[in-house]
């Protein structure tokens, strides 16, 4: 089979086999969200790993069968991986058949002897990076590969372990970068499709883009983790109840402001003894 053809196979599956779990959730939350509008010009994100490369497809695939005309870049930031990941990288890209428009950065470097918080200052510069060279390239938008098992795992820690309920949005305004938008289009698709997607086509993708666990016989850094602590605590959910992680994803959906003790939205801050007694 030819590169070609392999593409082809590719892009087949995702309309054919994958079309509910994958392209149906990916163009609903598209629809829902309202993440495209005309004439957009969309730097699709690509770490290297499975979510960010599917991601990538599905827009090709959205903008050949869509009615919305939007442009896209297939923005790739090297920070430093190493030569065989690097490699994979940009041998998935020619069998997916994606474009990719790369920059290099020193982020790995840089962030190497920090000891305090290297991977939250790593996410912060590669963030600021694409933003970046995403307008610097005449884009609006962004987007990134989060999917439905880190939006619910994220809320989930940050109850857990920051004591408030904050939501992975499924769109933001750029608050360093005027004029600039952050989407995240995978946000309805469940991560154990996406394996089945990569699985089914005989795909292998780097697991990570950090330098520290690159590797990934870094599965003691995984096992630690707060985001880890999430995902075994959803399995063992998921076995009492199919239906706990629709739940959860629902449930910041439909929030009863009259049940809430107190929010909180910019300068705005409302405790419910505020307006206790004028009902």
């Amino acid at each position: 089979m030819t590169t070609e053809e392999r593409t082809a196979e590719i892009e087949k599956s995702i309309i054919k086999k994958y079309r509910k779990p994958i392209w149906r959730k990916f163009t609903k939350a598209i629809n829902e969200y309202e993440l495209i509008r005309e004439n957009d010009r969309i730097a699709v994100c690509i770490s290297g790993g499975k979510d960010s490369m599917l991601m990538a497809k599905l827009f090709q695939e959205l903008k050949r069968h869509g009615k919305i005309p939007f442009e896209l870049v297939f923005l790739v930031m090297n920070p430093g991986y190493n030569e065989e990941n690097w490699e994979l990288i940009q041998e998935n890209a020619k069998i997916l058949g994606i474009p990719l428009n790369v920059f290099e950065t020193d982020i790995f470097n840089i962030v190497e002897d920090v000891d305090r918080n290297p991977c939250y200052l790593c996410a912060r510069m590669r963030r600021g990076y694409l933003y970046s060279h995403a307008k610097q390239l005449g884009c609006n938008k962004i987007a990134l590969g989060h999917h439905f098992d880190d939006v619910i795992e994220t809320v989930l820690m940050g109850m857990f372990y920051a004591g408030k309920f904050e939501t992975m949005m499924p769109k933001l305004h750029s608050s360093n970068f005027e004029g600039m938008e952050l989407i995240r289009p995978m946000y309805m698709i469940r991560e154990e499709d996406i394996i089945a997607w990569a699985e089914y086509n005989g795909l292998r993708f780097i697991r990570c883009a950090c330098r520290f666990t690159e590797n990934c016989a870094s599965e003691d850094v995984e096992q630690d983790s707060k985001r880890e602590e999430m995902k075994e605590l959803i399995r063992e959910l998921r076995k009492k109840s199919d239906l706990i992680e629709k739940n959860i994803f629902r449930s910041f959906h439909n929030v009863n402001l009259k049940t809430i003790i107190g929010y909180h939205k910019g300068d705005l801050v409302y405790n419910f003894l505020d307006d206790y007694d004028k009902e």
